[in-house]
């Protein structure tokens, strides 16, 4: 620690004396400096010893040493140390009652003590103090780095800093989860913090801020050096970081940060082995699949899984739903295999697994906050989630997630599962502009015939395929007769040039009449 008025008195070669301030001598000395100005503090940075000898001084009068006292304590000067035996014999009364009125440390200097003396000692304490706060902090690097090395995961690095900074220090991935704490009850305590790692998260990086409570001093890091943050690192302590606890901190922040890059040089890495695993697989061949994959992806493999695809906006999107994604893989031990493709991403996650339900929750968080108007193509991701499916599947899981994809982004939702349409009813699936083109242009001549008044076609076509071609119950819906609904039904063929004997026909037309059905208001 720095030097202080205690440590000095305690340097038997000054044989210095306090006259004033007894109580506050713990204050630490910044430097020792002589001045005989009436005024010295436009000169004063504050937590100096002034050094005084009274020569331009009345110190005898009390209404102008508490003046010039009250100056010194307002500047925030440490303490006064008055020479005796050269102007005054003794410490005039006037300066040491001033002095205990002010609660301002005055210190006696001899004559025999020359102030030469006390700017040496107090530099000599402030060069040792500099000394062991910087070997402190080498030893900091050794035992971080050593930590680091050991390749236990950030668990005991974040211990060793946590004794370093005498406080408690944790680690929070992209998406403001924390990741490890030291000790365990900081853990707790750091969550509270998520709001504020995900503004540091929006700052390029490095950055940093400090946040203050009740409870602790809290110093957020970000880590890694690109557009975005790869994490933060937070610190608490009772006070502000001394020298030492910096060089730990700026350390941990050097070591954190390494970690991340070389663990995206992995992330690459193993992102290339698992687009070959999921080329094998959409190609039909899991059991050269499974070899690739290996220990890395061999286990998601051996259970079923979901196949999803995000495509976003903004780059950022998909990369914060990813990193969410992959946070949450981390977290429970899950492997997952990530797969860039041009502006969209595939993922194989296990089927109830926590980065599925990580992806659901961003989704769902995404639409709570952002309400669209103009559909799924104003929003950060869109995605489409597969059934789950297995090794043999892949293929057809991989269309079912581009089927959710496209009615995700049609009926504007940032997530849409393949269940829902497998389980649900087709005909939300029709309100698309393509499909009402094709509705109006098959069914076109028909309403034309009827807008002429030359009968009922559209409504005749209806019935009749409602009832699955049955005449008599057609005609009955109708209230005419069977005869009149079979004239009705050869003239539909006739205009429309199709036989309503096959079944794609019938098929297409009852989709077209469905279709426009949708398109046309209720009427109150």
């Amino acid at each position: 620690m720095p030097p202080t008025l205690a440590s000095l008195l305690q340097h038997s070669a000054l044989k210095l004396t306090v006259r004033a301030g007894a109580d506050r001598l713990e204050t630490p000395v910044r430097w020792a400096h002589a001045s005989e100005l009436a005024d010295p503090v436009p000169y004063m940075d504050g937590g100096e010893l002034l050094l005084v000898t009274a020569t331009n001084l009345d110190a005898e009068n009390a209404d102008s040493m508490r003046r010039y006292v009250r100056r010194l304590a307002g500047a925030g000067v440490a303490g006064v140390g008055f020479a005796v035996g050269v102007n005054y014999e003794e410490v005039p009364a006037a300066l040491v009652e001033a002095a205990e009125e002010a609660g301002l440390p005055l210190l006696e200097v001899p004559r025999r003590t020359p102030f030469l003396a006390i700017s040496k000692a107090v530099s000599a304490a402030i060069a040792a103090d500099q000394y062991r706060a910087v070997t402190a902090g080498f030893e900091a690097q050794r035992e971080l780095t050593r930590a680091a090395l050991a390749g236990d995961g950030p668990a005991d690095l974040l211990a060793r800093l946590a004794a370093h900074i005498d406080g408690w220090a944790a680690l929070y991935d992209t998406s403001g989860a924390v990741l490890a704490a030291a000790p365990d009850w900081a853990a707790r305590r750091a969550a509270r913090l998520t709001p504020d790692v995900e503004r540091l998260r929006d700052r390029p990086a490095p950055a940093s801020i400090v946040v203050a409570d009740s409870e602790d001093r809290v110093e957020l890091q970000s880590l890694g050096t690109g557009r975005r943050a790869r994490g933060a690192l937070a610190v608490g302590t009772g006070a502000a970081l001394g020298t030492a606890e910096r060089y730990a901190v700026h350390s941990a922040v050097a070591l954190l940060t390494l970690t991340t890059a070389r663990s995206g040089s992995l992330q690459g890495a193993e992102q290339r082995l698992g687009a070959a695993v999921l080329r094998m697989l959409l190609a039909g061949q899991p059991d050269h699949a499974r070899a690739v994959a290996g220990d890395l992806y061999g286990g998601l493999l051996d259970a079923p899984f979901r196949l999803l695809i995000a495509e976003a906006a903004v780059p950022a999107g998909s990369e914060l739903l990813t990193e969410t994604m992959e946070a949450a893989a981390a977290r429970s031990g899950e492997a997952l295999l990530l797969v860039p493709e041009a502006e969209r991403v595939v993922v194989l996650a296990a089927d109830g697994g926590a980065a599925v339900a990580a992806c659901a929750a961003y989704a769902e968080a995404q639409d709570d906050r952002a309400p669209r108007e103009g559909g799924a193509e104003d929003s950060d991701v869109v995605v489409g989630l597969s059934a789950p499916s297995g090794p043999i599947a892949v293929s057809a899981a991989y269309k079912q997630a581009e089927q959710a994809l496209s009615v995700a982004r049609r009926r504007g939702r940032a997530l849409v599962e393949h269940e829902e349409l497998a389980t649900g009813s087709v005909l939300p699936l029709l309100a698309d502009d393509a499909v009402r083109a094709f509705a109006d242009g098959m069914l076109r001549a028909l309403y034309e015939h009827d807008a002429k008044g030359r009968g009922d076609l559209v409504a005749s076509l209806r019935a009749w395929l409602s009832r699955h071609g049955q005449w008599d119950a057609a005609a009955a819906d109708l209230g005419v007769h069977r005869h009149t609904l079979r004239y009705r039904m050869r003239r539909v063929e006739e205009i429309l040039g199709r036989s309503l004997d096959d079944p794609d026909v019938r098929m297409e037309l009852w989709l077209a009449l469905k279709t426009t059905e949708a398109a046309v208001p209720a009427e109150e």
